[in-house]
């Protein structure tokens, strides 16, 4: 798609109706949030930091002052919005979204471009649990603005109207793997890589002499969990290991595992939530541990956002947050097999 001269008339005829349904299905997320009396923000794509999910890559931007005689500085265009959202929690508003413009370095695939749409919406003084059901509300919505009573990628199905299934990581791990997940995590911050190594070789997956826990936790997620969930009703897999968690809080319930929660349909990862970590200390340990892993696996790091770290210091309240990739939505909705094909103009490549 994205070689393909996408404006021609005979090509674009074929891609409009699904980019009509992404119209009225931004329209409908819309009313879904003016209906709960959540505000629309719009927060600068340009930050010091892009964010600092340790596989993620960012694009640079050098910005250069009009009026100032320093050389150019560094700026990121952001990979999610939500430092600067965090930062209006703690400005006072309670519930916010926002329809953001994304960039990502090295992703494009079927279900990964560059640039893309990304849904990312808070609640202060709320758990992640209600997040869960802001995920139903949006499936439905979406659903009835395509005008179709199932999600579809190829021949799965998924009914958005359904309740969702949970399903926490522990749980996935036996029910798929046969693999007791948190038993390879006696230290939650530091798992036991060949304890789950051993457990991978045991169901035939291959692990290399240098791999990590977070390596073989993720090749047995892509090759054994990942594919199985949301088949028929939406899915919601919760309570990451807190080491996969580092913008969540832990869970009350058990200190090994955190308040995150990812959202499938089809197979297809449509958002990731978080009960949010409020600890300034804690928040800033946990980014040097990422960058740091970044550092080693990649050779780069990016900077720390001091001001997100003042805001947590000066007070961000309890609160729940989570980012949902809209394309995805709307391919689902669609039945479209590529994400190029639900993007008005698909960046060249």
């Amino acid at each position: 798609m994205s070689g393909q001269e996408w404006w021609r008339p005979e090509i674009f005829a074929a891609r409009r109706p699904a980019l009509e349904s992404r119209a009225r299905i931004l329209a409908a997320i819309r009313a879904v949030f003016a209906a709960e009396g959540f505000v629309e923000v719009e927060t600068p794509c340009l930050q010091v930091s892009p964010g600092t999910e340790p596989h993620i890559m960012a694009l640079s931007v050098d910005l250069t002052e009009p009026l100032s005689d320093h050389p150019p500085h560094r700026l990121y265009l952001h990979t999610s919005p939500e430092f600067s959202m965090k930062k209006l929690l703690v400005a006072g508003v309670p519930k916010l979204f926002q329809l953001a413009r994304v960039w990502r370095d090295g992703e494009r695939s079927p279900t990964h471009h560059p640039e893309f749409t990304m849904l990312e919406w808070y609640r202060a003084g709320a758990s992640y649990e209600t997040l869960m059901e802001d995920c139903s509300t949006l499936l439905s919505a979406a659903a009835r603005a395509a005008g179709t009573d199932m999600l579809r990628r190829g021949t799965r199905v998924c009914d958005p109207f359904a309740l969702p299934r949970r399903l926490t990581l522990a749980q996935a791990f036996e029910e798929y793997c046969g693999i007791d997940l948190l038993a390879t995590t006696p230290d939650p911050w530091s798992p036991d890589g060949p304890a789950l190594a051993a457990e991978a070789r045991r169901i035939g997956l291959f692990v290399g002499d240098s791999d990590t826990w977070e390596d073989i936790f993720f090749r047995i997620m892509l090759d054994r969990i990942e594919p199985h969930l949301g088949d028929g009703v939406p899915l919601i897999l919760c309570e990451y290991p807190v080491s996969m968690a580092a913008l969540s809080r832990p869970s009350p319930r058990d200190p090994r595992v955190a308040e995150r929660f990812e959202l499938y349909a089809c197979g297809v990862e449509l958002a990731n939530a978080f009960g949010e970590l409020t600890d300034p200390a804690e928040q800033r340990r946990r980014f040097q541990a990422d960058m740091d892993l970044k550092e080693r696996l990649y050779g780069t790091r990016y900077p720390l956002d001091e001001d997100f770290l003042a805001a947590l210091e000066a007070g961000m309240p309890d609160s729940a947050g989570i980012a949902l990739g809209v394309d995805r939505l709307v391919m689902l909705a669609t039945a479209t097999g590529d994400i190029a094909g639900v993007l008005w103009a698909p960046v060249a490549g």
